[in-house]
């Protein structure tokens, strides 16, 4: 992998860590707020109950758990980059006793199995944070047995996804944030109809839909909104560290009055694209 490759790995890897003990407060919102996404995809993949699946960036565990209960004489691995989300995941399957499973902690783009290991593969939100997507894609095909399918879900536009633009817009217009370099990972990479498609198509698969899907967050008042988005959302943190505490009460009150504008009950639409194909 390239040097550059290696630095945004490295650096995806350290930020998930530091946030997954966020991730693990706000597990059972951002999984019941995920479910839909990953529902689509468990729809998609056709499994059968002894299927071999592999579930890529899972972070905390989803939705490769859920599909531990559905191949129940199977078997799941769940890989992540980052150890710390992994440890989430270890502690849910316990709580829930699923046995038939196990973390692998590994870099997408490098995957540690044979050619054809898996009957079906599941990633949900990890496409725009690879690298190098592309050799993901690639990576997932070749772990892929012939026949088997592969489902995806990435974030759509960023007009579809007020909960997230609410507070980057009001970051950006107080502290006129440095525009990340290009094509370098962000929730939005993947958002434009067709993008992933075609990364799938250039690794060989075939058989390629794309299905979108729109709802809304419930986060049933701003003030959990906002703690949410300052707990879980990386560039969020990042912003407001450097922010003088006069500026993050004006980016806070900004953030709540355009809340109230377009979504005065604080449920806060999203949109996604889950995309399927065949190997």
């Amino acid at each position: 992998m390239e040097a550059q490759m290696e630095q945004i790995r490295d650096q995806q890897k350290e930020t998930w860590n530091k946030f997954s003990p966020g991730w693990r407060k706000w597990d059972d919102f951002t999984m019941d707020f995920l479910r839909p996404m990953g529902d689509a995809i468990i729809h998609s993949l056709q499994l059968n109950d002894t299927d071999t699946v592999l579930d890529i960036a899972a972070g905390t565990g989803e939705p490769g758990l859920t599909i531990a209960t559905i191949v129940k004489n199977g078997k799941v691995v769940i890989t992540d980059l980052a150890d710390g989300m992994l440890d989430v995941a270890r502690d849910k399957a316990a709580q829930k006793g699923i046995t038939n499973y196990e973390t692998v902690l590994c870099d997408v783009c490098d995957l540690p199995f044979d050619d054809e290991t898996f009957d079906a593969v599941s990633c949900r939100f990890g496409f725009m944070f690879f690298p190098d997507m592309q050799r993901a894609a690639n990576e997932m095909a070749r772990v892929l047995k012939p026949g088997g399918r592969i489902a995806t879900a990435v974030w759509s536009t960023p007009d579809k996804n007020f909960w997230v633009t609410a507070t980057m817009s009001t970051l950006n217009k107080h502290m006129q944030l440095p525009a990340p370099p290009p094509g370098a990972p962000g929730m939005f990479r993947c958002g434009n109809p067709g993008f992933i498609a075609d990364l799938f198509r250039k690794a060989g698969l075939k058989n390629i839909s794309e299905q979108e899907i729109t709802g809304q967050v419930k986060y049933g008042d701003k003030e959990t909104y906002w703690t949410f988005m300052n707990d879980v959302v990386a560039p969020v943190v990042a912003a407001m560290s450097k922010a003088a505490e006069a500026m993050k009460q004006k980016i806070r009150n900004d953030v709540f009055d355009l809340v109230d504008q377009k979504y005065p009950n604080t449920a806060i639409d999203y949109g996604a694209i889950v995309i399927s194909a065949e190997k």
